[in-house]
């Protein structure tokens, strides 16, 4: 069955809106998350200053739950979706199809080997390494250090973990596109900091935390818990103090959970790096506007568009949390 054929048998499954109420186009998460609320934000905020329409669907199975979203999408007649995919390698050959269809992009996570059109996202291995960084800050004696991640099919988790461990071992830095990935059951020996795992959730936040609760049982001279995904350092935070070792071990992350920003602002936690999510939503839908009204200008030749970062620590963590609340106090606005 092609993808139109399947498309169109899955949108009257789920029920998808007449003609009259079609959406211009469809963000696509790779899950749930407030992460996510923070994109969305970023989706409101678009859709208000260009004058488009545009759903946010958040998918709880995993890829499943995202190819269906996609095909309903298509079958809804949207001129463009932003996608997050779940499991890139595995996924290129359907999304391929999606972009025979429609205006297809990705956020967050890539594709690179798929026909999108561009990727909107942050140099993760750069980002890794700047998390890297902040590990070096935390405990710049040296130390056990575990990495804690949700699953590490989806590109950005592995350029993550390799900037991380990359920066660690004062390894040579790689150029993304082109990174190479160290196996994941390892451990990685340097002069002064030692990665002793890393551990998956599969987005399963109990799990998250029981990885945690065991790498604490584990390693008696662990030094700092990692987290690469919004979720992960907040569960390091919760298993560090019903072990009751605040402060023996430090924790560093990503992204900007509310509960990990008090650890940070409380002296708990170290810092994180943050993507600035809701630029995610707001940027996804400017270029998909401007790629429906006939202008490619923006799309650059190596078809990656850098959002950046920004390094949070107990410095600055006033500031950049009063610009997320004003950044999702905009997203709520009607």
């Amino acid at each position: 069955m092609t993808i139109a054929a399947t498309a169109i048998a899955v949108a009257i499954i789920v029920g998808c809106s007449k003609p009259s109420e079609k959406s211009d186009f469809a963000y696509v998460t790779n899950g749930v998350d407030p992460f996510w609320d923070l994109c969305a934000a970023g989706v409101r905020i678009a859709e208000r200053e260009f004058g488009v329409k545009c759903e946010v669907h958040m998918p709880t199975k995993g890829v499943v739950d995202q190819k269906r979203i996609l095909e309903a999408m298509v079958a809804k007649g949207v001129k463009g979706i932003a996608v997050s995919p779940v499991d890139p390698e595995n996924q290129t050959g359907h999304l391929n199809e999606i972009a025979q269809v429609t205006k297809l992009i990705t956020h967050d996570a890539d594709a690179p080997e798929s026909d999108r059109l561009v990727y909107i996202g942050t140099d993760n291995y750069k980002a890794g390494r700047a998390l890297g960084q902040l590990v070096k800050e935390a405990i710049p004696d040296g130390g056990e250090v575990m990495i804690f991640v949700g699953r590490l099919e989806q590109l950005n988790a592995r350029q993550r973990r390799q900037g991380v461990i990359d920066e660690l071992l004062n390894r040579a830095h790689q150029t993304l596109g082109q990174v190479k990935f160290d196996e994941v059951a390892k451990e990685f020996k340097g002069d002064k900091y030692t990665v002793l795992d890393t551990r998956t959730d599969n987005f399963d936040k109990a799990k998250a935390k029981a990885n945690a609760e065991d790498a604490i049982t584990k390693y008696k001279n662990l030094a700092c818990m990692v987290g690469l995904f919004a979720y992960n350092p907040p569960a390091c935070i919760d298993a560090i103090k019903e072990a009751g070792k605040l402060d023996q071990i430090k924790v560093c992350g990503f992204d900007e959970q509310e509960s990990f920003l008090q650890a940070i602002k409380d002296g708990h936690a170290h810092g994180t790096i943050s993507q600035q999510p809701w630029n995610y939503g707001y940027n996804s839908v400017k270029l998909l506007k401007s790629i429906m009204d006939g202008d490619t200008s923006a799309i650059p030749e190596n078809r990656f568009i850098d959002v950046g970062y920004k390094v949070i620590t107990k410095a600055n963590i006033d500031e950049f949390w009063a610009e997320k609340k004003k950044m999702a106090e905009l997203g709520a606005k009607k």
